[in-house]
């Protein structure tokens, strides 16, 4: 079922300019953009993600990953077909990279309204759009989470970052924190694996940091691909000049889809790139993907540990206030805990 999309304007020869991501594209009548999800049908531009629901999960919020926004606590997570990357290493893409201008796939049809009505029935605290990339529902998402603040919930987007500032600017009102995928510092890798740009995701984190949006950041590091000491830094010299209390989650690489080499990032590795990221200055650094330390949150002033993790677990201890200070030294400890 299609719906009239947000964030486009008319051009020459009925054809549409989409600046809801920053591919920019330029639609002639009847074609679909990049996403293959955004059509133009006689000169006006339709979106076919709305409410087709093709995952719908109660998830810790920790999963996603979110670390310093509502930590313990229940997210109801959605999705959508599509996405406005084509990662050859993506884990879930059979849903992301289906699209309608493929034949799209089956889906569920939700409201808005029986999306907040059930995550306040099962106690989640917040609605997350997550699984594959929510610039491509955004419609959807702008209306579910304009309704789930007015019902006390919160709003977090797991995204790539390649939105305009735009689109920023209008979902900023009801979003209150997003982790965005940074996956790499080189240009080259943007273009030539994910079929985008460095750039745009730079200024997203930025802009989303400037507008108010709780933010953390997310490294999948690929052996031989954007492990190097040099990219690491880069990466960690970035986010934390943008803000050193920004979490960085280093999460550890996997084969899958059309990535079925190398093997899984080494421990080393891991372990490497949480060292530069203290060493270029970020206050909190994460493993993910791995079984062992380096999911606790630390207090940067005393070093007492404030939420303990086992998987997607989290257990705050009593050393942390619910205004997310430190007790036994005064530090603030950022992000959203209440």
């Amino acid at each position: 079922m299609r719906h009239k999309a947000m964030l486009w304007e008319a051009i020459d020869n009925n054809a549409v300019h989409c600046y809801l991501c920053s591919h920019h594209c330029r639609i002639t009548e009847g074609d679909y953009g990049f996403c293959g999800m955004r059509q133009n049908i006689k000169g006006e531009l339709f979106t076919y993600a709305y409410g087709e629901v093709i995952a719908g999960h109660i998830d810790p919020i920790e999963k996603k990953p979110l670390y310093h926004f509502l930590p313990g606590s229940s997210a109801f997570s959605i999705a959508t077909i599509g996405c406005n990357f084509q990662c050859p290493y993506c884990q879930n893409w059979t849903i992301s990279q289906k699209s309608q201008k493929d034949g799209g796939v089956e889906s569920a049809r939700i409201t808005p309204e029986e999306v907040v009505r059930q995550a306040r029935q099962n106690n989640c605290r917040s609605i997350s759009y997550t699984y594959t990339e929510p610039t491509i529902f955004f419609e959807y998402a702008y209306d579910t989470a304009k309704l789930a603040k007015e019902n006390g919930l919160y709003n977090n987007f797991v995204t790539n970052g390649y939105m305009t500032k735009e689109a920023i600017e209008t979902i900023r009102p009801y979003l209150d924190a997003a982790n965005v995928d940074l996956k790499s510092f080189n240009d080259e890798f943007y273009r030539e694996v994910c079929k985008g740009s460095l750039q745009p995701v730079l200024d997203s984190i930025q802009n989303m940091k400037k507008a108010g949006i709780w933010v953390e950041a997310t490294t999948l590091i690929i052996p031989g691909q954007n492990d190097s000491e040099e990219e690491l830094r880069n990466i960690a010299g970035f986010l934390a000049k943008t803000g050193n209390e920004i979490p960085w989650h280093i999460s550890r690489y996997h084969p899958d889809y059309k990535y079925t080499s190398p093997g899984p990032t080494p421990l080393g590795t891991m372990e490497k790139a949480m060292t530069i990221g203290k060493e270029e200055g970020l206050k909190y650094v994460y493993l993910g993907n791995v079984y062992q330390e380096g999911g606790d949150t630390l207090c940067p002033g005393c070093g007492a540990s404030l939420i303990e993790r086992d998987g997607f677990s989290a257990r705050k201890s009593a050393d942390l206030t619910e205004e997310g200070k430190c007790r036994k030294c005064g530090s603030i400890i950022e992000g959203i805990w209440r």
